[in-house]
């Protein structure tokens, strides 16, 4: 199909659409919403643009190339391929690929669909001893992500240029523990974030408000929503029509346009093994088979390979406590934020510190609080040494408020100190929030919580106080934005589909006017019909060299003079070969 009656054809299959469809498309493949279209003609030229029509190849499936090149051969698209072909403006109605589709697809895969990927041998399900192996990293890595959360509140995590995590950051996770090498950091952030337990600014990964609600949840419901997330994460082309998705041997050869094909199958089977719902052979464990066929979790078989979560742990008299098991993820979250993990594995040890019970107050514990958490997980009562540093801390703790001044709306320091006062009056670290002494007070344009934060990390006792003096909790963990419902492509796209709806007009005056405004642009010789007033036709040969108001000019070949036609007359136009 010659590239204008292509364009032409899409063109008008394109205005046979309704808007849903049309926007689906456009998002698909990727048409900004912008895009200074003015029809059906500009939309169709520029998706059969080969630039455009590369950047689309890559999403197809197996199946989806498989027919695309026998139609590009010469068998028509048939089916639900051939449906799938048509919404991706690929081919015409008719199945047929138009002609740019066609040299894309000849230059993208010059000797055909590479045969897939030969079966290793690995079908079926997974052996028991593997099921066992895959439930221990299915454990495993549910903490390791649980560990990066963690440590993600406490900081973010900073991203390089490519958005990938920096070096340093990786080195963090595994000095941190959460972590054992820097590639196993690359593969649980990108986990992480793929299923919305992180969402990402320019230049840091943050913990999303449902990361932080993961946390609070026990290891078998962390992990099973996790699952959920990355089937419904998988790339297109490794699902399956049920719902689930593909055997993992044939994700490489899924996607036979994508030159990365086989590297992104690579790191979702390495995920999929990571998350217990592979083995390492690339099989289907028990738990997962329903899954992958399209249904729910069965978490039955998982949870009798889990090791038992405990309750209660053993507190020391040097300051430590030894959790017996793999301590509940609601009480290891809340015991983390008064002592810091020195060890991770079975059996986990957390160590006390008046800095560690110091942060803890500043979060929004008190001495009570602190006791009762303590003494109601605790197998060996409250140590007299753990007893003696939570009052001695909160006793200490507090004696710097930090508050707003209600009449001036500065931040007020205050202090019955005198020695704290001058330090934090004199103190270098503390220049960015400029204290100022006003009588007994200090005080700073810089807001309270910033203040605060600043002496709090400067080691001064302080407490933030509110308008009537009483401590109030800060938290200092900054979260993603609360995830968004994907924007709904119709009204993303209704503008643009508003105008291209409105330029559509007389279908056929508008295709005639864009093919004379191109044979301009070439300065291209045609043959132009064009109706005379006795009801007649009459062709003339013309160089066309002009277009506007309403009027063609070009050079007579013939009679070698310049013609002037009004479109209103002309009803057909054909290039000269």
């Amino acid at each position: 199909m010659p590239e204008t009656s292509a364009q032409r054809a899409l063109a008008v299959s394109l205005g046979a659409r309704d808007d849903a469809d049309l926007a689906h498309l456009f998002a698909r493949r990727h048409v900004s919403p912008s895009s200074p279209w003015r029809d059906m003609f500009d939309a169709a030229e520029a998706l059969l643009d080969p630039l455009s029509i590369a950047r689309e190849l890559p999403s197809l499936s197996r199946d989806e190339a498989l027919v695309l090149l026998d139609a590009v051969e010469g068998t028509p698209a048939s089916g639900a391929a051939r449906d799938a072909l048509v919404g991706h403006a690929l081919v015409g109605d008719d199945g047929v690929p138009f002609a740019s589709v066609s040299t894309a697809v000849s230059e993208a895969l010059p000797d055909g669909v590479p045969s897939a990927s030969p079966p290793r041998g690995a079908t079926g399900e997974a052996p028991a001893e593997s099921a066992s192996e895959a439930a221990e990293a299915a454990f495993t890595n549910a903490a390791g992500v649980a560990d990066i959360l963690m440590l993600t509140l406490e900081s973010p995590l900073g991203r390089i240029g490519s958005g990938s995590l920096g070096a340093t950051e990786r080195r963090r996770l595994v000095d941190a523990g959460a972590v054992t090498t820097a590639a196993e950091a690359d593969l649980l952030v990108g986990l992480a974030a793929d299923v919305g337990l992180l969402g990402a600014n320019d230049r840091a990964w943050l913990v999303s408000p449902s990361g932080r609600e993961w946390l609070r949840l026990p290891t078998l419901e962390r992990w099973a929503r996790t699952a959920l997330a990355l089937r419904d994460a998988l790339p297109r082309a490794y699902r399956s029509a049920d719902g689930g998705w593909i055997p993992g041997e044939q994700w490489a050869s899924a996607t036979p346009f994508d030159p990365e094909g086989p590297e992104r199958a690579a790191l979702w089977v390495r995920r999929f093994v990571r998350w217990g719902l592979l083995d390492g052979a690339g099989r289907v464990v028990p738990w997962a088979a329903p899954l992958a066929a399209g249904g729910d979790l069965d978490t039955s078989a998982l949870r009798d390979l889990l090791p038992p979560e405990v309750d209660r742990v053993y507190l020391q008299n040097d300051l430590t406590a030894i959790a017996p098991g793999p301590l509940a993820p609601h009480l290891d979250v809340r015991l983390r934020t008064m002592a810091a993990r020195e060890s991770r594995a079975q059996a986990s040890s957390y160590r006390f510190s008046a800095g560690t019970i110091g942060a803890a107050i500043t979060a929004g514990e008190t001495a009570e609080s602190l006791r009762a958490f303590l003494t109601e997980i605790s197998l060996t009562g409250l140590p007299q040494p753990l007893a003696y540093v939570i009052e001695r801390t909160s006793a200490e703790h507090g004696r710097v408020r930090v508050g707003v001044d209600a009449e001036t709306q500065l931040t007020r320091v205050t202090t019955d100190d005198e020695t704290l006062r001058r330090s934090m009056e004199v103190d270098q670290s503390l220049r960015s929030v400029a204290l100022a002494r006003d009588d007994d007070d200090l005080v700073s344009h810089v807001s309270a919580d910033v203040v605060f934060w600043a002496l709090t990390d400067a080691h001064y006792p302080a407490v933030a106080v509110d308008a009537e003096g009483r401590p109030r909790a800060l938290e200092r963990a900054k979260l993603s934005g609360a995830e968004q419902p994907a924007p709904d492509p119709v009204e993303t796209y209704g503008p643009l589909l508003e105008r291209l709806r409105s330029g559509a007009g007389d279908s056929d005056a508008a295709w005639l006017e864009r093919e004379l405004d191109q044979a301009v642009r070439a300065r291209a010789v045609v043959d132009v019909t064009v109706r005379l007033p006795d009801g007649s036709a009459r062709v003339f040969r013309l160089e066309a060299t002009g277009l506007g108001g309403g009027r063609l000019r070009g050079r007579d070949r013939a009679a070698d003079v310049e013609r002037t036609l009004p479109l209103s007359h002309i009803d057909a136009v054909a290039p000269v070969d």
